[in-house]
């Protein structure tokens, strides 16, 4: 089926995603690959939005490497991490060595997720069954007989409406798509918040992956060469608290965990520098209706521990275009199909947020109530200095998952 449109503003095409982050831009890329004739809405005009899921893992680096995207991916400008440690009080701790993973990539490339996505955009336009479809919002799905038909959309010359075979909802963790398919989210917990920010970066800076734990701070540390994109974590709703004691002492409690940044918390010169991400952990009950599939944070909002959600994202991606390219091109698309990959993607969806649910509860929780100084190391954490195979453990979960996904070599006919 070509994707045709008409005077009124209706288009009909196989399949609509709606959402142009890391899962929709993935799967409209590898169903258009396999001949499917896919349409991507993205409601803003680029792609271009600070402070979101920048961590490239090994398991998303193998899929890039499998659809011979790697070597041009790795052109663009990206910081490689190969061991994951931080700073726990004055103590440094190696928390995981990638080097022994059974990847292409032994590491984890750091890149601005608009410049990933920017680069999935320019893959994907040497397949004409691809299009991308810029300041497009889904805002309304259409439904017949308890079967979604597509979605309406705004756009800057209007509504449109976009009939498909499929609807995909990859709009994010806050999915108008999901409310309006009346799907039925499963609140997890998450007791944090996140506060992003730039802080400038010198050659003489040392260099980590993670971050700095003590005396009731944890502080996150991205290099970015230029500059040090930083998360600091406070209790969920915390941030009223942290204002009221005014942006100098935050700047203090800055400096006081990292303290090389000290001649440059200044740089922090009003709260509007500072972005707050309100932590969510959830999952949806069902993934799908009839002729329609969550996928990404639209199906299962991850925490920001270990910085695995984009790379969930593009496994329920790539799971999902394994699944369903074959009966999408025969127009033969079930919700047998839409079952499977959501029995599929649970398992790690389930195990991932488990662990990350544990690690709040357990460590990033007493850490912030605490105000007292570290003095020594939890036996686990000195079993990892002394044990380096110990590193390979948390290397294996941070860098490839429970159930990494691999490309399906055969493509449909036509493709």
């Amino acid at each position: 089926m070509p994707t045709t449109s008409d005077d009124s503003g209706k288009t009909t095409t196989r399949c609509c995603i709606a959402g142009g982050g890391p899962a929709g831009m993935m799967l409209g890329f590898l169903l258009a690959r396999a001949g499917i004739e896919v349409v991507v809405l993205e409601k803003h005009a680029d792609f271009l939005r600070d402070f979101r899921g920048d961590t490239v893992h090994p398991s998303t680096l193998e899929v890039l490497y499998e659809l011979g995207l790697l070597e041009g991916f790795l052109k663009r400008k990206h910081q490689e991490v190969r061991q994951l440690s931080g700073y726990v009080g004055p103590y440094q701790v190696p928390i995981a060595d990638l080097s022994h993973l059974p990847t292409h990539c032994k590491f984890v490339a750091l890149m601005p997720q608009w410049d990933f996505l920017n680069f999935m955009a320019e893959s994907a336009e040497g397949y004409p069954s691809f299009h991308l479809m810029m300041e497009s919002e889904a805002f309304d799905l259409i439904e017949d007989g308890g079967t979604i038909r597509g979605l309406r959309a705004k756009t800057k010359r209007g509504e449109i409406e976009i009939r498909a075979d499929l609807t995909i909802a990859a709009d994010g963790r806050h999915s108008l798509m999901r409310e309006r398919a009346g799907l039925e989210v499963m609140q997890l917990g998450a007791p944090i918040d996140v506060l992003w920010m730039r802080i400038s970066r010198k050659s003489g800076d040392p260099r980590q992956a993670l971050g700095r734990i003590d005396a009731g701070k944890f502080l996150v540390m991205l290099d970015r060469d230029e500059y040090w994109q930083c998360a600091y974590l406070i209790p969920k709703g915390g941030l009223d608290a942290l204002r009221e004691k005014g942006l100098e002492s935050f700047r203090d409690n800055i400096a006081g965990i990292a303290p090389f940044l000290a001649d440059r918390v200044s740089e922090l010169k009003e709260w509007d520098d500072i972005k707050l991400l309100s932590v969510a952990v959830d999952r949806l009950r069902r993934w799908y209706r009839p002729g329609l599939l969550c996928i990404g944070d639209a199906a299962h909002a991850m925490s920001p521990v270990g910085g695995v959600g984009i790379n969930l994202a593009i496994q329920d991606a790539v799971a999902a275009a394994n699944i369903l390219a074959e009966p999408l091109s025969r127009n033969s698309a079930s919700e047998r199909h839409l079952e499977n990959i959501q029995r599929r993607r649970m398992f790690p969806t389930r195990a991932t947020q488990g662990l990350q649910i544990l690690i709040q509860d357990r460590v990033i929780t007493p850490t912030l109530e605490s105000t007292a100084k570290i003095q020594s190391l939890p036996l686990p954490l000195r079993l990892f200095r002394k044990m380096p195979v110990l590193r390979r453990i948390p290397a294996r979960i941070i860098g490839i998952g429970f159930r990494p996904e691999h490309v399906a070599l055969c493509r449909p006919s036509g493709a």
